[in-house]
């Protein structure tokens, strides 16, 4: 069983192969801080709507697994234009997991799969 990470940066997409929940949300970590590190922080100008480097989303880190057909799970971060971090559980219904006191977005991350 694998588990799949796509990484979404603009139009790039990249698609890796884990084998383990520990390996991917590792990566995860890893490519999270990297792309938070070079978010861009301008805010987007359209004709009728400004939007703040923190409603934009930069990055996309998403991985499902161990199931290859039907993922029993599907979680991710974004990656914010201001270079802040969130960290969700699902697909259709995505939901924000909660951060505790001192916790970073990948602890949370790591901390809600771990009760499953």
């Amino acid at each position: 069983m694998a588990w799949k990470l796509t990484i979404r940066t603009g139009p790039r997409v990249e698609r890796e192969r884990f084998d383990g929940l520990d390996d991917v949300l590792d990566a995860v970590e890893a490519r999270g801080r990297e792309l938070a590190d070079s978010a861009s922080r301008e805010p987007v100008d359209v004709k009728f709507k400004r939007f703040d480097p923190i409603q934009q989303v930069v990055a996309r880190l998403e991985f499902s697994g161990p199931e290859r057909l039907i993922p029993s799970v599907t979680a991710g971060v974004d990656v914010r234009g201001d270079g802040s971090i969130e960290a969700y559980t699902g697909r259709l219904k995505r939901r924000v997991v909660d951060q505790r006191n001192g916790e970073s977005p990948y602890g949370a991350l790591r901390r809600e799969l771990s009760a499953r």
